[in-house]
């Protein structure tokens, strides 16, 4: 985590782009960080389903 805290602290802005190793495309700082928002609210909204199927509980 820190080498990516480094990498983010680093760049002028969020157009900076970096290559992809396994694509071979360019990709930017914002596609990267657009990405990891949505991997974290999709983990989190499974959490929440499997908290409501546990306790019953639904909402906040």
């Amino acid at each position: 985590m820190a080498h990516s805290r480094r990498i983010e602290r680093a760049a002028g802005s969020l157009d900076v782009t970096g290559h992809h190793a396994r694509s071979g495309e360019d990709v930017s700082l914002r596609l990267v960080m657009l990405h990891l928002i949505h991997e974290y609210a999709r983990h989190n909204g499974h959490a929440d389903l499997l908290r409501e199927g546990i306790d019953g509980s639904v909402g906040a």
